[in-house]
């Protein structure tokens, strides 16, 4: 999304799960585990653990079933958080060394995600979330949309002899959207050496917070069996502090705890063996599958807070179903509960209450407008957008919308500093107008009034970002001057003029008057000083909280906004045209000081280059014409459309145009394909759709409702199989994995551009009157002040 923030501490830590991030288990390391002893009952913690020769792993192997179904857990929980584990039978044999290799999350690109739907998110007994990656599932979020609990989940397919399959890495895979008015995702990964088909569909039960995946197995060549593992890789409490182990009758439920939460793994189709290890080590079930084919060592229980990875075979034939339950709760008991009821309930009963929840959203929203109505994918992606946004907003914080369900770059990045699952009151606003633009002004209002009573603070001032619970992030602090005029904006537009809303608005507005117009940061989170997209926001908040004030009775603070508004507006030309430098006359990115002839050098926050400040180009003046600041067909604004599009544009081979966010931009992998990193020089940032959609409604407020309707189609064709709109697509060859066009590592979806295509589309179709702002997003009040040349009365104590 926007730049957040040049440190690279920024980035959510990721956990590295055995698929491809763990280490070897080292050639020298002996294979622990003891032969195990059938006990009547027992409650145990912890026994021993010693090496396991070969004899004693045969014996352990011929034991009856009663004697090996032993299962071994391991939970993300606080070092001193033990699991303790009741079994039938075995003894508990404790996972040596610990902690494991230093854990990551899972890359930003998301090919599905899902939520329960509530009309009242504060009511919602599901307040857990999942995502979906590369043939498998990633993050699941537990109990706020801003707190990972899981790294992922997928399947593991051996003969137990000379043959294994990682699901992530060795199959075909596709995703389907089984109903585009219900948030439900299958993923089909067949093996590329084509010996078995796994289909997968995912939901999350709306009565309780478990995760349920209905599997479906088909071994398609070959005579002899095939094995299926779920190999697990827990992340509570984001950090490589979690204990667990088995539990339940014959150790048939994984169960994971860390300082805040629990999770249960179980099957329908109960467990033939589980066990649990650290990451990496020879414990890790993952380093004994993919070495060994088989598993070598069986773990009732992992002790040593660290990065654990469990793994549990389902006893399959050559056509299996079955579901797992992935259950979350605050304690392990509340977490095993929450998977056996859902198993209970069955999935069909549970996928039909799932898709229910979001069918009955739609009947509440307008019509799909025309400019996607009569073309099926453009209608199937509209819809995905609409869901995609509402699935982004926390239940314990309702309005609380996070940016991206994703951590960019996630498989590379290690930490506590958050990853996108944060709220930014433009990304929030953004979302806002799109959900009112559809039909549901009631999640606007939510959006708006979080922002008011939740992030804003006394002085006025709107932070960088926060927590779903209103804290700020300790390594994102700069302020943005657009963020703090977000809110009067919004307000207006939605009708908000109440006391209440006055109260809050009057405090931004204030801080807007005594701050502005230079910003400590402008939209791409990286340089301050005067930004003309930034001036347009402040500009159009205060006109905003003019009417607002006028409506409430304080006609001087109305005079003094306005007053103030009118003179930046009459200024951001001389602040930030720059009729020197390399190119035709043009509004710059940023300048230090509102003299935009000078030579200023703007050293790159994340490209380590230094430019003069003349020659950065940004297209994000086109908010000086979104927000009604300036007529679109103002010849500056044109002459910086011009220049802009010789440096920034790229026009993909059946794609259509993207843009940069601006001149030599780092924030992106490297050349090779490799991961950003704030400390290497030479990273290249990639185009991001969301200002193909700007540029849309740019087109649309000229006229051109033909090129808005192709920038639409733009938009949609970066979108996966999925219908995730990136924040940054590879505009070069494919090459190192990626497809041009198509979405890179940084965060997929990004709800920006979601609510962007959704505002575009409905934009293009709306009736388009003299007078009346072409795009649904501009505020009225302010294009008939500026950009439409049109008196505007402001009536005192009107309601």
């Amino acid at each position: 999304m926007q730049r957040r923030n040049p440190s690279s501490a920024r980035l959510r830590g990721s956990r590295a799960h055995g698929s491809r991030m763990h280490d070897r288990m080292p050639a020298h390391m002996p294979l622990a585990g003891l032969a195990r002893a059938t006990l009547a009952t027992a409650a145990l913690t912890a026994v021993m653990a010693a090496p396991l020769c070969a004899s004693q792993i045969a014996a352990a192997n011929a034991a009856p079933a009663s004697a090996s179904a032993s299962a071994s857990a391991s939970a993300s929980a606080s070092a001193s958080s033990v699991v303790t584990t009741a079994l039938t039978s075995p003894a508990t044999l404790v996972a040596p060394g610990g902690p494991g290799v230093t854990s990551t999350w899972t890359s930003g690109d998301k090919v599905g995600l899902g939520t329960s739907f509530a009309a009242d998110p504060s009511t919602s007994k599901s307040r857990v979330w999942y995502t979906l990656g590369a043939g498998k599932m990633t993050e699941v979020f537990y109990p706020t949309a801003d707190s990972p609990q899981t790294r992922d989940l997928q399947y593991i397919v051996t003969d137990n002899s000379s043959y294994t399959s990682v699901e992530e890495s060795d199959t075909d895979q596709k995703v389907l959207v089984n109903d585009s008015q219900s948030l439900e995702y299958t993923q089909v990964d067949t093996a590329k050496n084509g010996s078995y088909r796994l289909t997968k569909t995912y939901v999350t039960d709306p009565d309780r917070n478990t995760v349920l995946i209905s599997t479906h197995f088909e071994q398609l060549t070959g005579t002899t069996p095939l094995h299926l593992y779920a190999l697990y890789n827990p992340s509570l409490g984001n950090a490589d502090a979690d204990t667990g182990g088995s539990a339940g009758m014959g150790g048939s439920t994984l169960v994971a705890s860390g300082s805040t939460a629990s999770s249960a793994l179980a099957s329908s189709l109960a467990f033939s063996t589980t066990t649990t290890g650290y990451s990496g080590d020879a414990s890790d079930g993952f380093q004994q599958l993919t070495t060994s084919h088989k598993l070598t060592g069986i773990y009732d229980s992992a002790t040593t807070a660290g990065n654990i990875v469990q793994t549990a075979e389902v006893p399959v034939g050559r056509d299996t179903s079955f579901t797992l339950a992935l259950g979350f709760g605050a304690s392990a008991a509340e977490a095993q509960n929450a998977a056996a009821a859902s198993l209970a309930a069955g999935f069909t009963n549970r996928e039909s209450a799932y898709s229910a929840g979001w069918h009955s959203w739609f009947t509440t929203l307008n019509p799909a407008p025309a400019s996607v109505s009569t073309t099926p994918a453009l209608l199937k992606q509209y819809d995905v957008a609409l869901m995609t946004l509402r699935a982004h907003e926390d239940k314990q914080h309702p309005g609380a919308f996070v940016a991206s369900l994703s951590t960019p770059w996630g498989q590379a990045r290690s930490g506590n500093a958050p990853g996108y699952h944060a709220v930014w009151a433009r990304d929030l606003t953004n979302t806002a107008t799109a959900l009112a633009a559809a039909g549901d002004k009631a999640g606007a209002l939510r959006a708006l009034n979080y922002i008011l009573n939740t992030q804003e603070r006394s002085d006025g001032a709107i932070p960088h970002n926060s927590t779903v619970d209103g804290a700020d992030i300790p390594t994102l602090l700069g302020l943005q001057y657009d963020e703090i005029a977000d809110p009067a904006i919004l307000a207006d537009q939605l009708g908000a003029v109440d006391a209440a809303t006055w109260a809050k608005v009057k405090l931004s507005a204030d801080y807007l008057v005594a701050h502005g117009a230079n910003t400590p940061q402008e939209r791409w989170e990286e340089q301050g000083g005067y930004s003309p997209a930034t001036i347009a926001a402040e500009i159009a908040g205060l006109v905003s909280a003019a009417d607002i004030a006028t409506r409430n009775g304080d006609t001087a603070r109305a005079k003094t906004y306005l007053d103030t508004a009118d003179n930046w507006q009459a200024s951001v030309e001389s602040w930030t045209v720059t009729h020197t430098g390399s190119f035709a006359a043009h509004y710059e990115r940023i300048n230090r000081n509102g003299a935009p002839d000078e030579n200023q050098t703007i050293t790159d926050g994340n490209g380590w280059l230094k430019l003069d400040a003349r020659d950065e180009l940004d297209p994000s003046f086109l908010e000086l014409t979104r927000l009604g600041v300036k007529p679109a067909n103002d010849a500056v604004v044109a002459s910086s459309v011009a220049v802009t599009d010789s440096i920034l544009k790229t026009d993909i081979p059946g794609v259509g145009p993207v843009w940069h966010r601006y001149s030599e931009d780092g924030y992106g992998e490297t050349a090779t394909g490799a991961p950003f990193d704030n400390g290497v020089k030479g990273t290249v940032g990639r185009a991001w759709p969301v200002l193909t959609g700007e540029r849309g409604e740019y087109e649309l407020a000229n006229g051109n409702t033909v090129a808005a309707q192709a920038d639409l189609a733009t938009m949609a064709a970066t979108a996966n199989e999925g219908f995730m709109i990136p924040e940054q697509v590879w505009d070069t060859a494919d090459a190192a994995g990626f497809t041009e066009g198509k979405s890179t590592n940084s965060a997929t979806p990004l709800a920006w551009a979601e609510a962007q295509f959704i505002r575009l589309a409905i934009s293009i179709s709306a009736p388009h009157h003299a007078g009346t702002p072409a795009n649904v997003d501009t505020p009225k009040i302010v294009a008939a002040r500026y950009a439409n040349q049109v008196n505007v009365t402001f009536t005192e104590n009107a309601t």
